[in-house]
Parts: structure tokens; sequence; C-alpha cells
């Protein structure tokens, strides 16, 4: 019985490997969206004597979303890495220093707050052109980016209560 324990165990520790397409495949997917990235900014700069103020706003708004849309592909993929396959061989090199310090948990309220952060650009874009929407949707937009947040405060209120009330690095 001891050897169908081990091995069971074994064939579920060497499962965890199968997440490493996952990762490879959001590292792909960041790198198709650079390219989109790259044409978004290519669009801004043709129309940088164009756009007026607000058209400006609007296309850096764009730009900076994209920006902590790969930020959150990049986050993602590192932490999870870490915390689920291995620890990236970090040697002597002080460039990774900070790998390993992001656990599920902590992985978890990033995400929710870059997704706060997502729905708060994508809010503003709305009300810097509220005449281009009926009010319901400007409504239904305000009212999910308000389930984003209060998602975001119940994940790291749980989180702290996880943790015995104690602020982490503490």
């Amino acid at each position: 019985m001891k050897a169908i324990e081990l091995m069971v165990e074994r064939i579920l520790l060497a499962s965890r490997w199968i997440l490493v397409v996952f990762y490879l495949g959001l590292a792909a997917a960041l790198g198709l969206y650079a390219v989109s990235f790259l044409f978004k900014f290519w669009k801004v700069a043709q129309e940088l004597l164009v756009l007026d103020e607000a058209g400006m706003i609007l296309a850096m708004l764009g730009l900076i979303d994209a920006a902590l849309v790969a930020s959150l592909i990049v986050m993602v993929m590192i932490s999870s890495y870490e915390n689920f396959i291995g620890q990236f061989d970090k040697g002597a090199d002080a460039e990774l220093s900070w790998l390993g310090k992001l656990d599920a948990g902590g992985l978890k309220i990033k995400v929710a707050s870059s997704i706060v952060a997502i729905s708060s650009i994508h809010l503003l874009q709305i009300f810097l052109n509220v005449n281009q929407y009926e009010n319901s949707k400007i409504m239904w937009m305000t009212i999910m980016h308000m389930v984003f947040v209060f998602s975001a405060v119940f994940l790291a209120v749980l989180d702290r209560i996880m943790a015995g009330g104690k602020l982490k690095g503490k």
C-alpha cells in the first residue's frame, strides 16, 4: 500500500510541470500583445498633431492599460512558476533578487489590484466620452468597477485575517 501511495504522490508532484505549458502560452501571448501595443503606439504617433487634449488623454490611457495588462501577465507567469513549479536559478545574479517574494495570497491581491487599476482606466475612458454612452451602460460599468474594488478589498482583508492580523514584512 505504501508503494501505491508513493507512486500517487510522485505522479501528483510531477503533474505540476503541466503548468509550464500555460506559462509558455502566456509568454507567447505577451509577445503577441507587445506587437498589438506597438500598433497602438504607432497609431497614436500618427495622430499626434490631430488629436485634441481629450483624445490624447484617451490614447495615453489605452497605452497605460496595455502596460498594466502586460505587467499582470508577467506577474502571474513568474510568481506562479515560482510558487508551483520551482525556483529560478538566481545564483549570484542580483538582478533576480526580487523573485520569490510573492506568495499565492500576495499574488491574488496584486492581480485583484491590477484588475481594479485596469477597470479604473476603462471607466475613466467612458467618463471622458460620456456623451457616447447610454446612462444604463455607464451605470453598469460603474457597478462592475465597484464589484472589482470590493473584491480586491475583501481579498486583502481575508489575507490579513489569514496572517493573524499582522502586516506582512513586519
